[in-house]
């Protein structure tokens, strides 16, 4: 059975500012009502992706295809206004002197006989049907990003690019604003490709999530994919915070003050980094003082001594320093859970949490 043609493919795209390559060899292929996000620090081409993608900005290589047409290579362009693409960005750009109604209408052709019904039911979809009338100053932030969805889906576009759409929004209404959001794009079966260098948005919006480093899609997957099959320790700790215990292999194990760890295909000699979430380390309250105790699933325990403690909300985060090598190990803990400074306790490890990786690699 053939895959259904991509709503919004890209191949091999490319840019180069100044003699630096800031997009390198960027591929990927978005599906009708599909939310792929382009996640990554700042500085590392997402942006400059979706300027080529709208058109705002021309590759110096590569092709991009809408439905399996060519729309732009380095010959042959369609015009921007010509690609049905819909644009948001952290600025929502509402013309202050038209009224909400008018904003929502601003792509619409105004000999559409459709024009005014296409307006109320957006309007009555983002939940604005009563603000038809106002001006963008007497709206919030919220509504004021509702109004700029509305509009950019005015038009029908066929894919939606999305640039840190939300970041100007306050904690309180983030998330309600991105789930009415993902409702109302994937209503109108937009393909949707979201820039973002926050991984909880990544998290909560995306079917696919595409993680961007020095210019290159480093890996691609479903969220759960790349967090629990992170492709290198720079992946692991872009999702959360982390502790690194360095080893080295031989016999396709690595000793550590945790027990040995399987590291197979490196070869030996070779050192290696096992990376695990702070989520992962378990403080052994039954060990008490009985010193280290291996378990197949956890290996042996090893001591530190509590340096400080913090109440963070929904968790606690304590930090240790280690007994065996005076390293730096931080665990949480769901609840309420302050040890005294100087507190002993043993920490064991979930093997099968942890991810090793070659030194260097």
């Amino acid at each position: 059975m053939n895959q259904a043609v991509p709503r919004l493919e890209v191949r091999q795209l490319r840019r180069v500012f100044d003699g630096r390559v800031v997009v390198d060899d960027v591929s990927l292929g978005i599906q009708p009502g599909q939310v792929t996000c382009l996640l990554g620090p700042s500085g590392c081409g997402k942006s400059t992706t979706l300027r080529m993608i709208a058109g705002v900005d021309m590759q110096d290589s590569g092709e991009i295809h809408v439905d399996g047409k060519l729309i732009c290579d380095t010959v042959f362009r369609v015009p921007p206004e010509r690609r049905n693409i819909g644009l948001m960005f952290q600025d929502f750009a509402l013309f202050p002197h038209l009224s909400v109604a008018e904003n929502v209408a601003f792509g619409l052709a105004r000999n559409d006989p459709g024009r005014a019904a296409r307006v109320a039911e957006l309007l009555e979809r983002v939940g604005l049907s009563r603000f038809e009338e106002a001006y963008p100053h007497e709206l919030s932030g919220g509504e004021q990003q509702r109004v700029a969805l509305a509009r950019a889906l005015a038009p029908r576009p066929r894919i939606m690019l999305m640039d840190e759409p939300f970041s100007g929004l306050d904690n309180r209404l983030r998330d309600e604003i991105r789930d009415e959001t993902l409702d109302v794009l994937k209503q109108e079966d937009t393909a949707v490709l979201l820039v973002t260098h926050e991984p909880d948005e990544a998290m909560r919006m995306a079917d696919e999530i595409a993680l961007m480093r020095d210019g290159q899609i480093v890996q691609r997957g479903a969220p759960y994919n790349i967090y629990n099959a992170p492709v290198d320790r720079q992946a692991v700790a872009f999702f959360s915070d982390i502790n690194v215990i360095r080893g080295r292999v031989q016999g396709a194990l690595t000793e550590t003050p945790f027990g040995q760890f399987l590291a197979p295909g490196v070869p030996d000699g070779q050192a290696v980094d096992i990376v695990i979430r702070p989520q992962h380390v378990r403080i052994d309250f039954d060990r008490g003082g009985r010193g280290p105790n291996p378990t197949l699933e956890e290996g042996a325990a090893a001591r530190g001594v509590v340096e400080r403690a913090r109440f963070m909300g929904n968790e606690s985060l304590v930090e240790f320093r280690m007994d065996f090598d005076g390293s730096k190990i931080k665990v949480t803990v769901p609840n309420v859970f302050l040890p005294a400074q100087g507190t002993p306790l043993w920490l064991s490890i979930r093997r099968d949490r942890c991810f090793v990786f070659p030194v260097g690699a």
